[in-house]
Protein backbone atom coordinates (compact mmCIF):
# COMPACT_ATOMS: atom_id res chain seq x y z
CA UNK A 1 0.00 0.00 0.00
CA UNK A 2 1.80 3.26 -1.10
CA UNK A 3 -1.40 5.05 -1.15
CA UNK A 4 -4.94 5.53 -0.46
CA UNK A 5 -7.33 6.95 -2.55
CA UNK A 6 -9.53 8.83 -0.93
CA UNK A 7 -12.74 10.50 -2.16
CA UNK A 8 -14.96 13.67 -0.01
CA UNK A 9 -18.54 14.74 -0.96
CA UNK A 10 -21.53 16.47 0.79
CA UNK A 11 -24.26 14.90 -1.10
CA UNK A 12 -27.29 16.90 0.55
CA UNK A 13 -29.21 13.56 1.17
CA UNK A 14 -29.63 13.15 -2.60
CA UNK A 15 -29.92 9.01 -3.12
CA UNK A 16 -29.05 9.40 -6.66
CA UNK A 17 -25.90 11.42 -6.25
CA UNK A 18 -24.16 8.34 -3.76
CA UNK A 19 -25.83 5.49 -6.10
CA UNK A 20 -23.39 7.42 -8.87
CA UNK A 21 -20.33 7.70 -6.86
CA UNK A 22 -20.59 4.64 -6.28
CA UNK A 23 -20.67 3.16 -9.33
CA UNK A 24 -18.19 5.65 -10.99
CA UNK A 25 -15.42 6.33 -8.60
CA UNK A 26 -14.85 2.31 -7.28
CA UNK A 27 -11.42 3.44 -8.05
CA UNK A 28 -11.22 5.08 -4.85
CA UNK A 29 -10.71 3.16 -1.37
CA UNK A 30 -12.16 5.22 1.04
CA UNK A 31 -15.60 7.33 0.21
CA UNK A 32 -16.41 10.01 2.77
CA UNK A 33 -20.13 11.41 3.10
CA UNK A 34 -21.46 13.85 4.51
CA UNK A 35 -25.43 14.82 5.02
CA UNK A 36 -26.03 11.21 3.30
CA UNK A 37 -29.81 10.13 2.52
CA UNK A 38 -31.49 7.45 4.94
CA UNK A 39 -34.72 6.18 3.21
CA UNK A 40 -36.98 3.19 3.98
CA UNK A 41 -36.13 -0.08 2.71
CA UNK A 42 -38.65 -2.32 3.88
CA UNK A 43 -41.27 -3.25 6.19
CA UNK A 44 -40.13 -5.73 9.13
CA UNK A 45 -41.98 -8.08 11.46
CA UNK A 46 -42.24 -6.11 14.24
CA UNK A 47 -43.80 -7.77 17.68
CA UNK A 48 -44.90 -4.40 18.52
CA UNK A 49 -47.24 -3.64 15.75
CA UNK A 50 -48.88 -6.09 13.22
CA UNK A 51 -48.06 -3.76 10.21
CA UNK A 52 -44.36 -4.58 11.06
CA UNK A 53 -42.10 -1.40 11.50
CA UNK A 54 -39.96 0.38 8.42
CA UNK A 55 -36.70 -0.53 8.34
CA UNK A 56 -34.53 2.61 7.34
CA UNK A 57 -30.95 2.63 5.90
CA UNK A 58 -28.37 4.51 4.50
CA UNK A 59 -27.48 3.80 0.94
CA UNK A 60 -25.02 0.57 0.72
CA UNK A 61 -23.55 -1.26 -2.28
CA UNK A 62 -21.81 -4.74 -2.04
CA UNK A 63 -18.22 -3.55 -3.01
CA UNK A 64 -17.94 -1.52 -0.45
CA UNK A 65 -17.58 -1.47 3.65
CA UNK A 66 -19.79 0.65 5.52
CA UNK A 67 -19.26 2.86 8.94
CA UNK A 68 -21.90 4.87 10.35
CA UNK A 69 -23.17 5.28 13.64
CA UNK A 70 -26.31 3.66 14.65
CA UNK A 71 -29.66 5.64 15.07
CA UNK A 72 -32.11 5.75 17.39
CA UNK A 73 -34.70 7.48 15.87
CA UNK A 74 -35.23 9.68 13.09
CA UNK A 75 -34.45 13.31 14.62
CA UNK A 76 -31.06 11.08 15.25
CA UNK A 77 -29.72 9.89 11.83
CA UNK A 78 -26.35 10.52 11.58
CA UNK A 79 -25.18 13.03 8.89
CA UNK A 80 -21.69 11.38 8.29
CA UNK A 81 -20.75 7.66 6.80
CA UNK A 82 -17.77 6.25 5.76
CA UNK A 83 -17.24 3.73 3.14
CA UNK A 84 -14.22 1.26 2.47
CA UNK A 85 -13.87 -0.59 -0.52
CA UNK A 86 -13.80 -3.90 0.05
CA UNK A 87 -10.73 -4.85 -1.61
CA UNK A 88 -9.23 -3.43 2.01
CA UNK A 89 -10.66 -5.28 4.35
CA UNK A 90 -7.37 -6.96 5.33
CA UNK A 91 -7.03 -3.83 7.10
CA UNK A 92 -9.02 -4.24 9.79
CA UNK A 93 -11.21 -0.97 9.63
CA UNK A 94 -13.08 -0.59 12.84
CA UNK A 95 -15.66 2.02 14.03
CA UNK A 96 -14.11 3.95 17.22
CA UNK A 97 -16.79 5.05 19.11
CA UNK A 98 -14.79 4.11 22.30
CA UNK A 99 -12.81 7.33 21.88
CA UNK A 100 -15.49 9.65 20.09
CA UNK A 101 -19.11 8.81 20.32
CA UNK A 102 -20.72 11.66 18.70
CA UNK A 103 -23.37 12.20 15.88
CA UNK A 104 -21.63 13.90 13.51
CA UNK A 105 -18.34 12.71 13.99
CA UNK A 106 -17.22 9.36 12.84
CA UNK A 107 -13.68 7.89 13.51
CA UNK A 108 -12.41 4.97 12.33
CA UNK A 109 -8.94 3.18 13.01
CA UNK A 110 -7.21 1.01 10.64
CA UNK A 111 -3.65 -1.41 10.92
CA UNK A 112 -1.17 -1.02 8.54
CA UNK A 113 2.46 -2.87 8.92
CA UNK A 114 1.15 -3.45 12.42
CA UNK A 115 0.71 0.49 13.84
CA UNK A 116 -2.94 1.98 14.02
CA UNK A 117 -3.91 5.09 11.88
CA UNK A 118 -7.55 6.90 12.12
CA UNK A 119 -9.60 8.47 9.42
CA UNK A 120 -12.46 11.20 10.81
CA UNK A 121 -15.11 12.43 8.77
CA UNK A 122 -16.86 15.32 10.17
CA UNK A 123 -20.50 17.01 9.16
CA UNK A 124 -20.54 20.47 11.25
CA UNK A 125 -24.07 21.69 11.12
CA UNK A 126 -24.77 25.60 11.20
CA UNK A 127 -24.20 26.29 15.03
CA UNK A 128 -20.50 24.04 14.32
CA UNK A 129 -21.32 21.81 17.44
CA UNK A 130 -19.52 18.94 16.50
CA UNK A 131 -16.13 21.23 15.92
CA UNK A 132 -17.09 22.65 19.52
CA UNK A 133 -17.18 19.58 20.88
CA UNK A 134 -13.75 18.20 19.54
CA UNK A 135 -12.75 21.52 21.07
CA UNK A 136 -14.27 20.62 24.23
CA UNK A 137 -13.42 17.19 24.28
CA UNK A 138 -9.56 16.37 25.11
CA UNK A 139 -8.72 13.62 23.00
CA UNK A 140 -4.97 12.52 21.73
CA UNK A 141 -5.35 10.50 18.61
CA UNK A 142 -2.46 9.78 17.56
CA UNK A 143 -1.68 8.69 13.54
CA UNK A 144 -4.94 10.65 12.42
CA UNK A 145 -4.16 10.15 8.65
CA UNK A 146 -7.23 12.19 7.80
CA UNK A 147 -9.49 14.68 8.56
CA UNK A 148 -12.33 15.92 6.54
CA UNK A 149 -15.42 17.52 7.28
CA UNK A 150 -18.04 19.60 5.45
CA UNK A 151 -17.18 22.98 8.19
CA UNK A 152 -19.95 25.03 6.87
CA UNK A 153 -18.47 27.78 7.66
CA UNK A 154 -19.18 30.81 5.39
CA UNK A 155 -17.34 33.42 4.51
CA UNK A 156 -18.06 37.04 5.64
CA UNK A 157 -17.59 38.64 2.33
Amino acid sequence: MNKLNIFSQNVHKNSLIINSIFETHNHFDIILIQELPWSAIQSIPSSASSEGEVLVEAPYHSNWLSFTRPSTNQSDYPRVMVYINSRLSHLQFSFRRDIINYRDILLISFFFNNVCFFIMNIYSDAFHSPLKYLKDTEVNIDNLTIMISNFNIKDSL
